[in-house]
């Protein structure tokens, strides 16, 4: 379900309200060239002062929300605009991209899988300057860790690129973590597909109804993500280059492909409660055809034992002596004839349809 932490109601802008659980904010700093890289564990927020004007590349993780106050020094430090800082720490925000006096601002949504399947999308914040990337995330969540890795080994170009890059590189390494969970989902279609199809079952049904809800999940995560990286590449700002925007087409195509197999899988949900509904109905209308079919043989068979129940003196059958066999010889033939009869229309059996 959705749930916003949002300030009370008549806040002035740039009002924040932390998230309740989030931890105090761990700092780490990231300041490198082509030929070396430095890492800085942070104590104090001041000790971001000298960082914030070297034009050396800096990366600036901030893991946790819970001081407000580290939160408005650093934004002091920075010249993060209060409403930048606000989309930062009042969670969840829509996937966006927008363009601030100081920096551009990418919001993105990470899909995690829990221990019990459900679908959790935290957000990570980024503020991307001419020469530092900053970014927030409410707690560690390791989705970044490849990115360092590719930091301190140097591989790639990764390190003889600017800001605009590394949030590049981090925001592909958010879209990749879509692929798992909606590939995840589309197999399992795929295995409920055979499964409903060949018998009914209330537990390929409660799984469907689960994996729905998880691609609603997705869809809605998913489609401004793709809006986002749109506008990243398509609106004119003077933090990324266009060098670093074609490698964001390529997250792009990755995103816009998630999209569409998310979008695939929904409307495989459709289809598959489709045909949930088909079978269910198909088997309550042979159950009707077969109890139909008994009814209409007992009713001729019903009829003449009415006819011959009843206690009236003067009936001619009733006193001779080949009344009864005769009477139950002609029900047997009557019921004979009806199942040979549906038999030869198909009702029953293998029977051929014949004038239908």
């Amino acid at each position: 379900m959705f749930h916003k932490q949002h300030p009370p109601a008549g806040s002035r802008p740039g009002t924040l309200a932390l998230p309740p659980d989030s931890p105090p904010p761990q700092i780490r700093v990231y300041q490198y060239s082509a030929e070396s890289l430095a890492e800085h564990a942070i104590g104090k927020v001041d000790e971001l002062v000298p960082f914030a004007a070297s034009d050396l590349t800096t990366w600036v993780d901030v893991r946790g929300l819970g001081d407000e106050a580290v939160l408005r020094r650093l934004a002091e430090i920075f010249q993060i605009d209060p409403l930048a800082l606000e989309d930062a720490v009042n969670l969840p925000q829509r996937a966006k991209s927008e363009a601030r006096e100081h920096h551009q601002v990418i919001i993105a949504r990470l899909p995690q899988v829990g221990e019990d399947g459900s679908i959790d999308t935290p957000q990570v914040c980024l503020l991307l300057g001419k020469h530092h990337l900053i970014t927030f995330q409410e707690r560690p969540l390791g989705a970044f860790d490849p990115v360092r890795e590719r930091l301190r080994s140097g591989i790639g170009p990764i390190r003889s690129f600017g800001a605009d890059y590394l949030a590049y590189a981090l925001i592909d390494t958010v879209i990749d973590r879509y692929y798992p969970p909606a590939e995840s989902l589309s197999n399992e279609l795929e295995d409920l597909e055979d499964e409903i199809a060949e018998r009914e079952s209330p537990e390929a049904l409660a799984r469907l109804h689960d994996i729905r809800r998880q691609l609603v999940v997705l869809r809605r995560i998913g489609w401004p993500q793709r809006e986002a990286i749109t506008s990243l590449i398509r609106d004119q700002t003077p933090f990324v280059t266009d060098e670093v925007r074609s490698y964001l087409r390529d997250t792009q195509d990755h995103i816009a492909q998630i999209v569409e197999l998310i979008d695939s899988c929904r409307e495989m949900t459709v289809s598959l409660m489709d045909i949930h509904l088909s079978a269910v109905s198909q088997r309550t209308n042979e159950v009707m055809k077969v109890l139909t079919i008994v009814a209409s043989i007992f009713i001729p068979l019903t009829f003449i034992a009415g006819v011959y129940g009843m206690n009236f003196e003067y009936m001619p059958e009733l006193h001779r002596r080949g009344a009864y066999p005769m009477v139950i010889a002609t029900m047997v033939a009557v019921a004979v004839g009806m199942v040979a009869w549906f038999w030869h229309r198909g009702w029953i059996g293998r029977g051929r349809r014949s004038g239908e």
